[in-house]
């Protein structure tokens, strides 16, 4: 994931930081407890791609 491309994405639904999840292949919206997915390198930043995170699953602090 190139770093220029994370420092400037947010959620398109809160407009808050996103946390990269490099083994998972995600971009994660504590707030809104989505799971937006990386695909070829490409984030997809539609709602209705994302996943939505269970309630028991925690959120470790990814990178930036």
């Amino acid at each position: 994931m190139d770093r220029k491309l994370l420092d400037i994405l947010v959620c398109p639904l809160c407009k808050g930081k996103l946390n990269y999840m490099k083994k998972e292949s995600e971009l994660i919206c504590r707030v809104d407890r989505l799971a937006f997915p990386i695909r070829d390198d490409i984030p997809v930043m539609l709602e209705e791609e994302a996943r939505k995170l269970a309630a028991d699953e925690e959120i470790t602090e990814g990178k930036r």
